[in-house]
């Protein structure tokens, strides 16, 4: 049997999935298998290095359990989710017939911290008394022809005024809640104004980012998670105008159109007719959906 040299180990690992019968699966290992070799030899990776390599993403696995995924940390921190992200819009968009002002809305990542199950609640309720300051969230939900989109579930989260999310401080669900869009396509409810925060920092993640150089933080955001039948789920945020770290997202996660002006408004009649003792911020913006395909 021939010896293999540095140069052959990728084919020969190829070679081996010819009888492989997920042809998907095959293109995608086999692109695998290619990049990751030419990086080792790009690198002269170094059996030490190897071995670093395998108890980084060891660690990384321990870290993660039923509310922390340090997977998806790792993936948002190299920029892999948002360009999965961006090419999954690219894919969508193809083909797509509408004017500028009525592009769908961009999606972002999901981030780490996706509860399922938060409470329903009706159009206009406070999820974030005694959470930081209080913000009326509005708009409306329309596809990419600017029809309404009645009974558009959404899913919303956010930390609190300190950056922290409810399972990350080991409390019950807070700060977050599902709605449903009125027959005109129209959402509202209340919430806070977010802060920017640090992603956790206190795993492999962190200690990779930190011999990075780089910073942990995330700007201030409201995630959204739209779904409405017939079209296609959007995962996004509403970004905060005046947040610090707009230009340097640890995530990757900014799109401008989804930075939003949170204007400040003293004690009287909020939009929604809710009387207001104290200061709030209001925060609008219209989300447009894609049709599903077929």
């Amino acid at each position: 049997m021939a010896q293999l040299e540095v140069s052959d180990f990728a084919q020969a690992v190829i070679d081996r999935m010819g009888e492989c019968r997920d042809e998907r699966f095959k293109q995608v290992m086999t692109a695998l298998v290619k990049h990751a070799h030419a990086f080792m030899r790009e690198v002269d990776l170094t059996p030490e290095e190897w071995m670093a390599g395998i108890q980084f993403l060891t660690a990384t696995g321990q870290k993660c359990d039923e509310r922390r995924q340090e997977f998806i940390l790792l993936s948002d921190t190299l920029g892999i989710s948002m360009l999965t992200v961006a090419l999954a819009q690219a894919r969508g968009a193809k083909g797509l017939d509408a004017h500028p002002g009525e592009m769908p809305t961009e999606a972002t990542v999901q981030g780490p911290f996706f509860w399922p199950g938060a409470p329903k609640l009706d159009l206009g309720a406070d999820i974030g008394e005694g959470y930081g300051e209080p913000t009326l969230y509005h708009g409306r939900v329309t596809d990419t022809s600017g029809q309404p989109l009645a009974g558009c579930e959404l899913d919303v989260w956010s930390g609190d005024e300190g950056g922290l999310y409810d399972m990350q401080k080991g409390d019950s669900m807070s700060l977050r809640a599902q709605f449903q869009t009125d027959q005109d396509g129209n959402y509202r409810f209340w919430s806070i104004k977010p802060t920017f925060y640090p992603v956790p920092g206190d795993g492999p993640v962190g200690a990779m980012l930190d011999k990075m150089g780089r910073h942990l933080n995330r700007p201030g955001h409201m995630h959204m998670m739209l779904n409405a039948p017939g079209h296609e789920k959007l995962v996004t945020h509403i970004f905060v105008k005046d947040s610090p770290y707009l230009d340097s997202d640890a995530v990757f996660g900014v799109r401008n159109s989804l930075v939003v002006d949170f204007p400040k408004h003293g004690p009287g009649k909020a939009p929604d007719g809710r009387a207001m003792s104290k200061p709030y911020y209001t925060a609008k913006y219209d989300f447009r959906l894609v049709p599903s395909a077929g």
